[in-house]
């Protein structure tokens, strides 16, 4: 006796729309907190960094008598004559961050990074002008114009901060850290911080928690703040 075979029914159009629909709607669901979750760990990691950074400024200061400037790369230079590195200084933060690499404090370019926008993961190449070359530094540095910080002032002075603004030396980027930036100050404190929204976030100046970071007095004292950005 024949039986018939069991057909199989396929999937209508109308189930593989509701299906698809379903799926859609978990993924905008979950694409906030997995967002949320990849900007907490970058924020994370920038402040591991500055701290890293902050280390290695304060080991150049004992050797060189302040943060990195135009009079410590002349001693830099006489100490270590043979260019490993170059473009020791300038208008930017990456030329500054490179006389720590020359001077051998520094054995690796990724304390420099942090994930901020238009940023790449450093090569691992520190030999001559590769060394933190454009875009493999998210850090900015203070200065005192353009004379290095040094231990001896106010230890609630900044000397890293991140994330800046594309192409700006005075504003913060809300984006990257989701509304917060990265303070590191003198005293070795590493803070993320709320970016004030007393201005636009993205483009009012560098504040956070209601303070601006650039205000002359306070614990500046006769200081003139002055950020270098990073080189893009």
């Amino acid at each position: 006796m024949r039986t018939n075979p069991i057909r199989r029914r396929g999937f209508t159009l109308v189930e593989l729309l509701v299906v698809i629909v379903i799926i859609a709607s978990l993924a905008a669901l979950s694409a906030p907190m997995i967002m949320g979750q990849v900007k907490k760990a970058a924020k994370a990691e920038a402040i591991s960094n500055s701290k890293q950074i902050g280390i290695a400024m304060f080991e150049f200061e004992s050797e060189y008598g302040s943060f990195p400037d135009a009079g410590t790369l002349a001693d830099l230079v006489l100490a270590f004559p043979t260019p490993a590195v170059t473009g020791l200084a300038g208008a930017d933060s990456n030329g500054y961050f490179k006389q720590l690499l020359h001077a051998g404090i520094v054995q690796s370019e990724e304390i420099f990074f942090a994930k901020t926008q238009g940023t790449k993961k450093p090569d691992g190449n520190i030999a001559g002008a590769e060394a933190l070359a454009a875009r493999e530094v998210g850090f900015g540095y203070v200065m005192n114009g353009t004379t290095g910080l040094n231990t001896s002032g106010n230890p609630s002075r900044v000397i890293v901060v991140t994330p800046l603004a594309a192409a700006s030396t005075t504003e913060f980027d809300a984006e990257p850290f989701g509304g917060f930036a990265i303070v590191l100050k003198i005293d070795q404190s590493a803070s993320a911080l709320r970016i004030s929204t007393a201005a636009n976030a993205t483009t009012g100046p560098a504040m956070t928690g209601g303070q601006n970071l650039l205000s002359p007095g306070g614990f500046w004292g006769a200081v003139i703040p002055t950020i270098k950005a990073p080189l893009e």
